[in-house]
């Protein structure tokens, strides 16, 4: 039997879906709309590629951020003109300031119908360029190869982000020839196109190491980006070294390692953690910037306290916020393997008992209010029964707010690699439900739960029939204290307890996850809590705990700005 001819050219949007094959892209997150007609009825004839329909733009963002953190993968994710642009942004600008390459598409009016009060008509170059690594609004069909391989070089190489491309209706139905449609499929994974450091401050940084008495390593999410772990280890280990992480670097050492400090900062950080920066003399900071919650405002470390070796990818970051020492720019991993060839037959021995003592004072204040019976149930209560009910490979997603610190502080992770994580660059409420729909689409063998607040639940709960109708076994876990509580947290300790406008009606979230048909729990009983969430993560489909926890305003977190 002869195979069917292959014709010489495709219509645009056959050449976006082919476009996307060759780099390896195998699910698209979205939704539909008039302008994407062409696009759409393309996914359906050329076949391979998954299609998640969601219910608003925002969500489909946040899930394929999610998908590439989990899956190393370029996320893509795509809506109609208007509205769909501008639904869209709020996941695209956290991608892309979390280093994390999501590639939206939004469908466009006509290149024809421009300028002529079409409906739906924006500028999405303008609208996207701030927000975006990269960005581009097609004029001609004959460009979408051209486009989609910048768009793709862009997002993995460097300092990892998010693209957007503009896809007007006439484009997509309009010709160009096939032979153009071909594409390097090593920029459908990140990071890709590595860069090495500059031997000679390789060098620098060795000698620094060397003469360091109390090194420490502050690890952002650079180091799990670039698949980092062992060479951290491995370093951490010649120096004796204590290593600490934000909350994006959860996941560069196992937490239960003699060298893991926690999270430091202060968003999870605690006296404890804090008193390991400041006893440092040398600090090197690995694929983290350094910002206000790391450092806690650039007061730990003390500007001139110590030494600094500043790693990074981006070379505008070192030297932002400190006086470095020795700058390495490139990929961690081979900034990380440079220093450890640098440091070869090199070993400091240290004692590193201390820090083990300050991880058990912390832990053991944790554990005095997790052991708590009180009502409403405490969130340390939340993480100490989860941190029980999970397995080691588990991922979990936090929402900002009240699960943000408790999870970063104490929630220990069991292993190295991506198994927690949340949106630190702009904090959007409502974003670990769907993130955490998209890590479960990366890896679907491996339980996800996404943990978030009552005033986050209001702005995703929508995506709970995405949920239902995919089946997706994925728990969501609901802190229920009926009140914006970072804002009245904030508004306790530092505007003299004038609260105003932070508190909402109750909901039983429950009932509201019932009516979407996800098999739900509400607990009031911290005794009755653990079994809850047993139940809930062994169940094949959907589930959500709705937990009546006690508010941020009257509880002790792990938030230094809250501590006098």
């Amino acid at each position: 039997m002869n195979k069917p001819v292959e014709l010489a050219t495709l219509t645009g949007a056959e050449a976006v879906v082919e476009m996307l094959k060759a780099h390896g892209v195998d699910v698209v997150f979205g939704l539909c709309g008039d302008t994407s007609m062409p696009l759409y009825d393309a996914l359906a004839r050329l076949g391979s590629i998954k299609h998640v329909l969601t219910r608003d733009e925002r969500h489909a963002a946040y899930m394929a951020d999610g998908y590439a953190r989990l899956s190393g993968k370029v996320g893509v994710c795509e809506g109609p003109s208007g509205g769909g642009a501008t639904y869209i942004l709020p996941g695209l600008v956290e991608a892309n300031e979390s280093s994390i390459p999501v590639l939206a598409i939004n469908t466009d009016v006509s290149v024809s119908s421009r300028g002529k009060f079409t409906l739906t008509e924006l500028d999405q170059r303008t609208l996207m360029k701030p927000l975006t690594k990269w960005n581009a609004v097609l004029d001609r069909s004959a460009d979408i190869p051209k486009v989609f391989r910048k768009a793709f070089e862009s997002m993995t190489t460097g300092r990892a982000g998010a693209a957007h491309v503009a896809l007007p209706f006439d484009v997509q139905n309009g010709p160009l020839e096939r032979s153009d449609v071909w594409a390097d499929p090593t920029l459908g994974s990140f990071p890709s196109r590595r860069t090495a450091p500059d031997p000679s401050l390789v060098e620098l940084a060795a000698k620094l190491l060397r003469k360091a008495k109390q090194p420490l390593f502050v690890c952002g999410g650079g180091v799990v980006l670039s698949g980092a772990e062992s060479e951290l280890l491995e370093l951490a280990e010649k120096l004796s070294a204590p290593v600490a992480t934000t909350i994006s670097g959860k996941g560069s050492i196992d937490e239960r390692c003699a060298h893991s400090v926690g999270v430091v900062g202060s968003n999870g950080g605690t006296p404890e953690t804090r008193a390991v920066v400041d006893t440092a003399d040398l600090i090197v900071f690995v694929g983290c910037r350094a910002g206000s919650v790391t450092t806690e405002r650039w007061r730990h470390p003390a500007p001139g306290r110590a030494r600094i070796i500043h790693i990074d990818v981006d070379p505008a970051v070192p030297g932002t916020n400190y006086k470095v020492d020795v700058p390495l720019i490139g990929d961690a991993r081979l900034c990380l393997s440079a220093l450890n060839e640098a440091l070869e037959g090199h070993r400091r021995e240290a004692d590193l008992s201390w820090v083990d003592e300050k991880k058990r004072v912390k832990f053991e204040k944790f554990e005095a209010l997790a052991r708590s019976e009180d009502t409403p149930i405490k969130p340390e209560r939340v993480v100490f029964e989860l941190q029980k009910a999970l397995d080691a490979d588990a991922i979990v997603v936090a929402d900002p707010g009240t699960p943000c610190p408790y999870l970063s502080a104490y929630y220990v992770v069991k292993g190295t690699g991506r198994r927690y994580f949340s949106n630190r660059a702009h904090g959007a409420l409502g974003y670990a439900l769907a993130a955490s729909m998209g890590a479960h689409v990366a890896k679907p063998k491996v339980k996800t739960v996404a943990v978030m607040g009552d005033g986050s639940f209001g702005m995703c709960v929508g995506e709970l029939e995405t949920a239902v109708r995919l089946r997706l076994p994925v728990t969501f876990v609901v802190i229920s204290n009926a009140v914006y509580g970072w804002i009245k947290a904030g508004q306790k300790t530092g505007y003299d307890r004038r609260y105003f406008s932070v508190d909402f009606g109750v909901t039983d979230h429950a009932r509201v996850a019932e009516a979407f048909g996800v098999k739900s729990w509400r607990v009031f009983d911290p005794a009755k809590l653990g079994a809850a969430l047993k139940t809930a993560l062994a169940h094949d489909g959907p589930t959500l705990v709705d937990i009546v926890c006690q508010p941020l305003h009257e509880a002790r977190a792990p938030v230094s700005e809250w501590v006098a």
